[in-house]
């Protein structure tokens, strides 16, 4: 007999099953191992598929020729904004030859670094003067550099791969000269039929979520859904039942901009995020009704009738999910509307048929005579 749900040893509340049942779509590709790999323990399905991907270091030329052009001409102000393009930065320096001279450069720049990572990577460069900006964008950089009192200067900024246009501009107006390096560029992924399927998935309800980890990513996902013509279904569905999340605000600001609301920790970081998808997936997305004396459990895309778990395909999820979610007779114009393919009134009356015997709950779904169906069950909310 099982004394309780099954826990990953050495991880306080964390439960191997705690998103059985959720299918969430992952955006990212950069750290996507571990995105994917703590949503798979986690008992989730994953649909991956990468909106960009980082350059590779054999198109890193132009990089060396901004490297040399900084050492040649020493800015008094350097702005990190990402720590994995500091390291990027410094580690194709490195190949190049001109890593010593990158440090001696660098040592004599007054650094500002984007949040505790972009810190933590000029340190660790041997960099240990750098001052934090106070939120985790490129705007709060340059507002940092002017309370210093240290416009009118040589400035170099990295860049990281989604420039804020807005704000180098403004650096170009506050500085004497500004110097771009860019460690790493956002190019198109390989497998481009993985995209298309993520966003089609949404659109017919075939996820749970979707996660977004770098504005340039999101900003591709929704250019994506436009160029297939599905811009309004992606982001009516991320709007309502399909939920959103982002890494930080930076990240969800391209979304921000379609009408989407996602879902943003308080801690803008990778292990945050995967906390707070888990937990509002499990807070918002299981539901649980009583008919009589039965109990009918759903987590994502799973169905259980009393612990008896019931396989239902795209359709009679979908189905049963419009039923349970609307009071009184539904139509079968409204159950048809929900379905990515319609049905005429036979296919409708069969697929019914089909999820009645799947549930196998005598009076959870009656049919009333020229109306429609009704969903016989009381939804619990403890």
């Amino acid at each position: 007999m099982s004394s309780g749900p099954t826990r990953v040893e050495g991880a306080a509340g964390l439960r191997v099953d705690q998103l059985l049942g959720f299918r969430i779509g992952v955006t990212s590709d950069r750290r996507s191992v571990d995105l994917v790999a703590a949503l798979e323990r986690r008992g989730a399905h994953i649909l991956h598929a990468p909106a960009l991907r980082i350059a590779p270091n054999e198109q890193d030329g132009q990089l060396i020729e901004e490297t040399r052009a900084l050492v040649a001409a020493p800015p008094a102000v350097v702005l990190i904004t990402t720590g994995y393009g500091m390291r990027r930065w410094f580690e194709v320096a490195d190949a190049a030859g001109l890593g010593p001279e990158l440090t001696a450069v660098l040592e004599q720049a007054q650094i500002f670094a984007r949040g505790p990572k972009a810190v933590g990577a000029v340190r660790a460069a041997g960099l240990l003067d750098a001052t934090a900006s106070d939120l985790d964008t490129t705007a709060s950089l340059v507002d940092k550099m002017v309370e210093r009192g240290l416009t009118g200067r040589e400035v170099a900024i990295q860049l990281h791969g989604y420039t804020d246009e807005v704000q180098l501009r403004r650096l170009s107006e506050l500085s004497r000269r500004v110097l771009t390096v860019t460690p790493y560029r956002w190019i198109p992924p390989t497998g481009q039929d993985r995209l298309p399927r993520l966003i089609e998935a949404a659109c017919e309800g075939q996820l749970d979520a979707v996660t977004f980890t770098s504005a340039p990513g999101a900003s591709a996902t929704l250019a994506a859904a436009a160029a297939m013509g599905l811009l309004d279904p992606f982001v009516q569905a991320l709007q309502t039942s399909v939920m959103a999340a982002a890494v930080g605000p930076v990240t969800a600001a391209p979304l921000r901009a379609v009408g989407i609301e996602p879902e943003v920790p308080e801690r803008y970081r990778l292990g945050a995020l995967i906390r707070l998808v888990c937990d509002r997936l499990v807070e918002q997305h299981v539901q649980r009704y009583r008919c009589e004396d039965v109990l009918l459990q759903v987590r994502g895309r799973n169905v259980s009738v009393d612990g008896r778990p019931v396989i239902l395909g795209p359709n009679a999820l979908v189905l049963f999910r419009t039923l349970a979610a609307c009071p009184g007779v539904v139509s079968r114009q409204e159950l048809v509307d929900g379905l990515s393919e319609p049905m005429d009134d036979h296919a409708l009356e069969v697929a019914m048929s089909r999820l009645r015997r799947a549930l196998d709950v005598p009076g959870l779904i009656s049919t009333v005579v020229r109306r429609g169906y009704r969903f016989n069950a009381e939804r619990l909310t403890d």
